[in-house]
This record gives structure tokens, C-alpha cells and sequence, in this order.
């Protein structure tokens, strides 16, 4: 797996990291990061975290990539946890491999605790502001969620025949099948060793480790490509990764010597056709025979895409 080429886009500038910088190093001081009683709570904002994020019970595995924690540190806080009586560790009796974590009584009077807490320092923050500016700020952090959780999802390029694309596929089929009024036959779907290769690309995209989109390109005709299955998690859509992943298709194409690609898009994905219109696409004459299009279209690709 191949992480995809982001040398196209341009460098990041110096005072828009130094006013990220800033805004995390005020964020921080005004909700407490920085000390080791956070929320008034007897912990460090990491035990505080970690206990939220166990819910009712979860693997260490699953914590583990969720929030990006080195096994032995998270292994050291789950213990430290344990020993307070905040949590139980287990072995599963259906998987030997893997370790639970779930909470105690004590543990999820504690977390009721920190939510109260937490509450009461958001609301005091927004106590300062009139109606107006509190939806303004909440309409800009809702934005910069957005755009963080974009920037932090990859898109990599795999194997056609790999378990996450072959996921991707069958959550794309799913999807598209239960919206198309006929239904849609997995038949339909790309082979891998369409898209693998000097033949083709399977993009995929990754958040926080797990699958959440994708994109095919397959060669279609000499100098001509196409692009297929373009898909989005739900919890991952109104993100700009369609976007994302049809560039990176885009310049899969360009690094095959293919000048031009083409698409085609079901009658009930409207959604679909916007976005390739807003992205340069110019529709054109049926050019395939696939049942379940009614637009077909085409882009001509010039040294930089996307």
C-alpha cells in the first residue's frame, strides 16, 4: 500500500501554522489541558479521555486506533485505571487474542461526573456571548471539525484484490442498491485485475485506520480511462472526500499517459452529477452499456487535475 501523492499541492504557509499554533495553545489553557486535575477531576486529561472512550466496554485493540496511542502507553493507563477500580480487564472466551476494557460502577460515576463538568465549562465559555455569536462560533467550529477530519483521513493506493478494497466494494454495492428503484447486481462491480497495475487504481480512503471511501480508475480505450465506483462512508460524507478521491483518480490517470476520462451516473444520484459538473466534467453521449446509467460524462485531463 502506497500512501497517494500530495506534491501537487502547494506548501503550507508559515502564519497559517503559527495561527494554528495559537489557537491550540489558547484552547488549551482555557479548558484545563494543561493540568494534571482536569475538569477538578483526581487524573490527568488522558485517564480522563481514555475512561470516556471505553463507553460500556471495547477492545484495547480498537482504543487503540481510535486515538492513535502507543500500545504500552495505553496498556500502563488501562492498568493505572484498573488499580483505581474505574475498570475491568478480560480476555474474551470467542478470542483468546484480544484484551477488554470496561467500565466499573465507580468508572461510570466518573464519567457522569466529567460530561456534568465538561457541560458546565462549555456553557461558562459561551456565557459571553450574545445568541448571534454563539451560533457564529459553533457554525466555525463545526467548519473547522470538518476540514481537521479531512485532512486527517489518507487515500492510498491498494491492491484491487486487497480486503479493504473488496470491503469498499461491497459497502458501495450495498449502498447504491438500496437507493437504485431496481436494485443492483454485484456483477456489475470492477474486477481487480481491472484496477491493479499498469491496467488501472484502487484508491482508497483511510480514517483513523478504517476504510471510508473509494474509487476505481480502469483503462478504457488508448490514451482514454474510466472512473467507477466512487463512494463515501455515510459518516464520512459532506467532508469534500468525494472530492479527494476523484483528483487523486484524476491524477492516477495522468501518471498512465491518460488524457481523457470518462464516467457514468444513475438517474437518482443527483448529488453525484453536481459534484462532476462543479468539477469539470462536460456530459456527453452513452458511451457503454451499463444498465444502470442515465448520464454519461467526460473530463480531458491537462498536466495538473484535481
Amino acid at each position: 500500500m502506497e500512501n497517494f501523492d500530495l506534491s501537487q499541492r502547494p506548501p503550507v504557509r508559515a502564519e497559517d501554522v503559527a495561527a494554528f499554533r495559537r489557537f491550540n495553545r489558547y484552547f488549551t489553557r482555557r479548558i484545563g489541558v494543561l493540568d494534571d486535575h482536569y475538569l477538578g477531576q483526581d487524573r490527568p486529561l488522558g485517564e480522563a479521555r481514555l475512561l470516556f472512550e471505553i463507553g460500556d466496554g471495547v477492545s484495547l485493540r480498537e482504543l487503540r486506533g481510535r486515538l492513535g496511542l502507543d500500545a504500552g502507553y495505553l496498556s500502563r493507563m488501562a492498568k493505572a485505571l484498573a488499580a483505581q477500580g474505574m475498570v475491568r480487564l478480560a480476555v474474551p472466551a470467542h478470542d483468546n487474542r484480544l484484551r477488554v476494557i470496561e467500565p466499573t460502577p465507580a468508572g461510570r460515576a466518573e464519567v457522569a461526573e466529567q460530561q456534568r463538568r465538561a457541560d458546565a465549562l462549555a456553557a461558562g465559555l459561551l456565557e459571553g456571548l450574545t445568541p448571534g455569536q454563539r451560533a457564529e462560533l459553533t457554525g466555525a467550529m463545526a467548519t473547522a471539525e470538518r476540514l481537521l477530519r479531512l485532512a486527517g483521513i489518507t487515500v492510498e493506493t491498494v491492491d484491487g484484490a486487497s480486503a479493504d478494497a473488496r470491503a469498499c466494494l461491497d459497502a458501495y454495492a450495498a449502498d447504491i442498491a438500496a437507493r437504485f428503484p431496481e436494485g443492483f447486481d454485484k456483477a456489475a462491480l470492477v474486477r481487480p485485475e481491472e484496477v491493479t497495475g499498469d491496467a488501472g487504481a484502487f484508491l482508497v480512503a483511510y480514517e483513523e485506520g478504517r476504510p471510508v471511501g473509494c474509487g476505481a480508475l480502469r483503462r478504457l480505450a488508448p490514451g482514454t480511462g474510466e472512473i467507477r465506483h466512487v463512494w463515501v462512508h455515510p459518516g464520512a460524507r459532506r467532508l469534500g472526500l468525494a472530492r479527494r478521491l476523484l483528483a487523486g483518480l484524476e491524477q492516477e490517470a495522468l501518471a498512465r499517459g491518460l488524457a481523457v476520462v470518462r464516467l457514468d451516473t444513475h438517474a437518482v444520484l443527483t448529488e453525484a452529477q453536481a459534484m462532476y459538473r462543479a468539477c469539470g466534467y462536460t456530459e456527453i453521449p452513452r458511451y457503454d452499456d451499463n444498465v444502470y446509467a442515465a448520464h454519461w460524462f467526460e473530463k480531458r485531463l491537462t498536466g495538473r487535475s484535481g
